[in-house]
Parts: structure tokens; sequence; C-alpha cells
């Protein structure tokens, strides 16, 4: 395929997914009236074929359409409300509780110490919004006046409960807040999210560079349809996470002093702190140093959490234990994958002990100069085994692939908006279990995947002829040069690297190639090698 037609493929196929996530955000445009789940489904097939074809288009022109095409499909994403999660609306009401002094974890939504700051694009008064909530009369709280609940409609989820959000996420909701408030639209939290995503893309651009690996591979990132509907059109807080986990992993994974590891250990401690789910990464970074780490993930963990604790005490749990019953994971119910086997409470421990056990191999086995690789495995394993209903818990990974290179392991993000659909209709047929069809299914993809790919590069490494084996390979950021058509150097610096190729036993004789490509031989007898003379009549 030419250049011109590489890039006009690529562009066609970003312009489907533009379409595609535009059926989402806005589906009134739809005449077809389809199941979000089939836009969605596209959108994942034009992604494929895009950064497909992106392989081989040139370097600067990939990173252009890399920026281009993921600020693009950020901002059609935010054409629409956020359609597949209600978290976005509890954003903005955190920020502005905290916009009016009070902490976040002191009351419900629906509590009458915070009443007076209710407003009509929160609180409609006639009915719930997309994915809202209504109570219907007053509770009065014999204990404290100020926790009764007050009736009302909402666009929130979960008003008679406090926030599950951790404090680094409380203080970017109050920033967002801050710097626009969100008082009849949500756009502020969805261009915030958006902006996050961008800057993943750029750190993953220049890190990938440094890293020597190819800065292509940013491209499963930013043009991701969990990224661009997860962050621009949903606007999840997560997208701060990953961007505070990826900057700890670039420091940790080459990390030489104690006060790089620190900075590390400190970044990852705050990504947490923003939303749990960065913890699984931690298996992977830990023998650059665990007590170190350890010590730094937990300081600016208590760092930050210390000044809520001193204003509310044990209300700083918040709805955390509840959200663990509500998902089933506290009854073992919701473990769709292990469900199978055993129920109840053995499948929560089923479920620790699988976690615990991969956490474990990883902390042994992974490279610490690659911790990405161990975090691609223990996020996918925790996505499998958890089967989370949200398929935005699947942005961690989405990154991790993006450094790792592996695309394969993307199907489990896919297979996150089939869970998401319980009780799906296609053709007629009700598919119900869709947590462990989507999870399940995804990681069988991805595991039949890498075993393809682990058994082509064993086969393609028996095939390098043995003068060759022993030869150091090129860096990655040297094959991607190569492939910009940048040869030459390469090619030169390959000729330079010079080995023997045989040595003969009786009588001792050495060979090797010269820099002039002509062997040279030296033996028992010979004072130094000497070149051959010229074979070319040979």
């Amino acid at each position: 395929m030419s250049a011109k037609l590489r890039v006009a493929a690529i562009i066609s196929f970003l312009l489907v997914l533009g379409g595609m996530i535009l059926l989402v955000a806005q589906p009134g445009l739809d005449p077809a009236r389809l199941q979000p789940l089939a836009p969605v489904g596209g959108a994942w097939i034009a992604f494929g074929c895009a950064a497909w074809l992106l392989r081989k288009v040139t370097l600067k022109l990939a990173v252009g359409l890399i920026l281009v095409g993921g600020i693009a499909l950020q901002v059609v994403a935010m054409t629409g409300p956020p359609r597949n999660s209600s978290d976005s609306y509890r954003y903005i009401w955190d920020g502005r509780v905290q916009a009016a002094g009070i902490d976040p974890y002191l009351y419900a939504p629906a509590d009458e110490g915070v009443a007076r700051l209710r407003n009509d694009f929160l609180w409609s008064g006639t009915g719930p919004g997309h994915y809202g909530v209504c109570l219907q009369v007053n509770h009065v709280s014999t204990i404290d006046p100020a926790d009764s609940l007050v009736a009302g409609c909402s666009k929130l989820n979960r008003i008679k409960v406090p926030t599950v959000y951790p404090p680094v996420a409380e203080a970017y909701f109050l920033a967002v807040q801050l710097a626009a408030p969100a008082d009849d639209s949500a756009i502020p939290v969805q261009a915030a999210a958006a902006a996050f995503a961008m800057l993943v893309t750029v750190i993953l651009l220049l890190g990938l560079r440094r890293l020597g690996k190819d800065p292509r591979l940013a491209a499963l990132w930013a043009w991701c349809p969990t990224v661009i509907l997860e962050c621009g059109q949903n606007a999840h807080v997560d997208v701060v996470a990953v961007a505070l986990t990826l900057v700890a992993l670039l420091l940790l994974a080459r990390a030489k002093t104690e006060g790089r590891t620190v900075l590390g250990g400190v970044l990852l401690g705050l990504a947490i702190a923003t939303k749990v789910t960065p913890v699984l990464v931690a298996p992977a970074v830990l023998r650059r140093g665990w007590w170190l780490i350890s010590a730094s993930v937990a300081a600016a963990i208590s760092l930050v959490y210390t000044p809520h604790v001193l204003a509310v005490g044990r209300k700083i749990i918040g709805f955390f234990p509840g959200y663990l019953h509500q998902e089933g994971y506290s009854t073992g119910k919701g473990f769709s994958v292990i469900g199978l086997f055993v129920h109840g409470k053995t499948a929560t421990v089923v479920a620790v002990v699988i976690l615990a056990a991969i956490a474990v191999a990883i902390y042994r086995f992974c490279d610490p100069d690659q911790p990405w690789r161990g975090g691609v495995l223990m996020t996918s394993a925790a996505l499998a085994v958890c089967t989370p209903d949200f398929q935005w818990y699947a942005i961690l990974l989405v990154m991790l692939v993006a450094l790792d290179g592996r695309p394969e392991w993307l199907a489990i993000a896919a297979g996150g908006y089939l869970a998401n659909n319980a009780n799906l209709h296609l053709a007629g047929i009700v598919i119900t279990h869709t947590r462990l069809w989507g999870y399940g299914g995804g990681a069988a993809v991805a595991c039949a995947c890498a075993l393809a790919r682990y058994v082509l590069e064993r086969r393609a490494a028996g095939r390098v002829p043995a003068v060759l084996a022993g030869a150091p390979p090129l860096p990655e950021a040297a094959r991607a040069e190569m492939a910009d058509g940048e040869t030459t150097s390469v090619r030169a610096a390959a000729d330079r690297v010079i080995e023997p190729t045989a040595v003969y036993v009786k009588p001792a004789v050495s060979v090797s190639i010269g820099a002039g490509g002509l062997p040279a031989f030296a033996g028992e007898d010979a004072g130094a090698a000497e070149p051959a003379a010229d074979l070319a009549g040979s």
C-alpha cells in the first residue's frame, strides 16, 4: 500500500470511528435506532483497523494523526451528555459541596445539611434525569437533624449515602468546580476529563520515545473507544488516576536514585488516592525497592486523607463498604467467572487467593525495567476475576497496553461494554450473564492471541542463523527509525557488529569478518590475523 493510500485509509477509519462515537453521544441522530452496543462495536472495529495501518506511517506524520485524531474524537464525544453513567453528576455535586466549605464526606446528597446547595440542573424537582433517582418522602434523623433526608429528585446516583471517591479525586472535583462551575451542564467535567486524556497521550508519546519504544503505540490509547467514551463522554475520574500512574511508572522503570524512587512511589500513592485501581500495578514496581516504594505510597495516601479524617472522623470511609456489598464482592455474587465453579463467600476467598498468587508471581518474576508488562497481567487478571459492571474500570489497562505494545489485551476492555448490558437482546435472543461473556470471552481472546504471539516469536527466533544469534538486537527506537525509511545509520551500526564466526580445532584456526567484509584467519602458528585475498573468483 502506498503511503498516501495508507494515510487516506487511516483518516477514513477515524471518520467512521468518530461517526460511531457521535451515534453513542447523540442517539437521536441514528435513523435505525440501533442498540448502543452496535455503534460501540463498530467503533472498536474502526479503531483496530486505523491502529493497524498506522504501524508503517512515518513517525512525524503518525504523531500528528494521533494528536489531531485524539482531540477530534474527544470533542465528538463531548457533543452529548453522559449516557452510560451518572458519575459525572456526583463529581459536580461534590465540587459544589466543597466550594461551599463543607467536607465531601460529611453528608449524603439528600441530607438536610446540604439541601441549600441544590440547583435545578442536578435537582430537577419534577423527576429523575437519566440514571437519576427520587426520594419520595422526608426521613428525620433523631441523632443529628443535619443528617435528615430531604425528599427530591436528582440526576445523582446513591443520594442517600456519602461519597465513595478518595481525597485526590475530591480535590480534582473542587478544582473543576472553581475553574468552571457546572451549574447547567456537564461540559466542564467532560472537558476536564478529555484534557487529561490528551495529556496522557502526550506523556505516552514522549515516554515511549524515551524508553526506546515505538511512539505510534500511543494510538492504542488516544483512539481507543474506551478512552473516548469514558473520558470525553462520561468524564470518569479514572483518567486522572491513569495520568498519575503513567508518570509513576515512567519514573520507577528508570529509577537509579532513591529520590527518583520516592517520587515515583508518591505519585503512585496519589493515583491510588484518586481511584483504588492503580494499586494493581504495585506488584510490578516493588522489586525496584519494596520498602522505599511502600513507605512513599503510604505516606502520600496518609497525607491526603489526614485533613478529612480530622474533619469527619469515621465518616471518611464513606460508601466504600456499601459499594463492595452492592457489587456482590463481599457476598461472592460479583465474580461471574469464578461463580461457574464456587458460590457465596467461598467465591470471594477463591478470588482473593487467585489475585494474591498472581501478584506474588509478578513481584518475583516481573522485570522492574518493564513494570507495565506485569501491570497488564495484573489488571487483566483483576478484570477477569472481578468482572465489574463498569467498562471504565479498564481505562488503566488501555494505558498499560499502550506502554507494553501488546494490543491483544484490549479485548478485555472491549468485553467491558458487553458486560455493561444486562439481559442483552440480539436478533431476538436474550443473552444473560453478560459479565461472564464480556470479561471471560475477552480474557479468552487475549490469552489465545498472546499464546499465538509467543509461538510465532519462538519460531521466528529459531529461524535466525546461528552466526547472528549472538549479535545484540536492535533497540525498538532503531527499528522504528528503519520503519520511517531512515535506514542508513541503523544498518551501518548493525554492520559494525563484528563477532568471531567459527573456530577450527585441528589445527586451531579462528575466522573473523573484518570491517571491509573480508574474512581474516588466525591460527596457533600465525603471529597475526591476515585478511584473505580477493575471493571474487572463488
